[in-house]
């Protein structure tokens, strides 16, 4: 090996290596030994778990409650996902016209993004049941009479909702930039073809944003289903097991049952799961960049 390739690696060792390194010890590593555990019978305080094979997952295939939460999060990921994007997209179109509050918009839209989930979850559940109430009481408005956060129907909204106010702000900023970079020449051009609006956006705009449309589907995906502050403060599950996420039932699996085996074991099917959604949800998106 020459002098110069030498330097080359030592090179790469020096920026790379450190990240590396803390990359496979906090996230190669743990998942190896979820893995491990997802086959063992483990409450986290004995010394040694006990080797089980596949007991665990046979006992997740048989769980309702495990499979019920599944058929919820993904319900919650399918509509918070078009829901985010399509208003991410919208204050987007929204805020590149030469609007004078644009800036102070953008700031108003971005802000609940930047707020943590838990306390946003508590703030939301305070204007659930408290604000709506209020409201309620001193209108014959029926929407804020409903009990929120009381039945699985309006737990479920207002769980999609609040989510959807924190993601969009997000979503918008991706999209900005997008649609800032799309030729102003492109667009004159079809309009003077005689293109309206809509076509327009269909043909032109929305072909040239679409690697946008793969990040912030992506991120959306992601974000929606593995959502666990938001859904334990608003609802905690409730009532009952209505509302409650996946992620939320692997963490009562493992920390409230004490059963770190089969929360783990749970832990892998997700992750498989979300793998697999959003995987064929960048393949899809990315065909569709290349036909753009």
């Amino acid at each position: 090996m020459g002098r110069k390739r030498r330097g080359e690696w030592l090179q790469q060792t020096v920026f790379v290596g450190p990240g590396l390194l803390l990359f496979l010890i906090i996230v190669i590593v743990p998942f190896l030994m979820g893995f491990y555990y997802s086959f063992t019978k483990w409450d986290g305080i004995r010394a040694a778990p006990t080797w089980t094979g596949l007991n665990n997952l046979h006992i997740l295939l048989g769980e309702e409650r495990f499979w019920r939460s599944f058929l919820y999060t993904l319900k919650f990921t399918a509509v918070t996902v078009v829901l985010s994007n399509v208003l991410g997209f919208g204050f987007a179109l929204l805020l590149t016209k030469g609007l004078k509050l644009k800036n102070a918009l953008r700031t108003v839209l971005f802000l609940p993004n930047v707020i943590g989930g838990l306390l946003l979850g508590y703030i939301w559940q305070f204007i659930f049941v408290k604000g709506f109430y209020t409201i309620g009481q001193h209108s014959s408005i029926g929407l804020f009479k409903e009990p929120w956060l009381g039945t699985p129907a309006t737990g479920f909204w207002g769980t999609v909702i609040v989510f959807v106010w924190q993601t969009a702000g997000y979503m918008m900023i991706v999209y900005i930039a997008a649609l800032v970079g799309v030729p102003k020449d492109l667009q004159e051009a079809a309009r003077i073809d005689g293109a309206g609006r809509w076509q327009t956006l269909c043909r032109i705009t929305l072909p040239m944003v679409m690697p946008a449309i793969t990040i912030c589907l992506f991120l959306t995906t992601s974000s929606a289903f593995k959502m666990f502050d938001l859904n334990l403060s608003l609802t905690n599950g409730g009532p009952g097991t209505a509302t409650e996420s996946l992620a939320l039932n692997i963490y009562r699996e493992a920390f409230t049952n004490s059963n770190f085996g089969l929360g783990t074991m749970k832990a892998m099917v997700f992750f498989f799961a979300v793998a697999i959604v959003t995987v064929t949800q960048v393949l899809v998106t990315k065909k569709r960049e290349v036909e753009a």
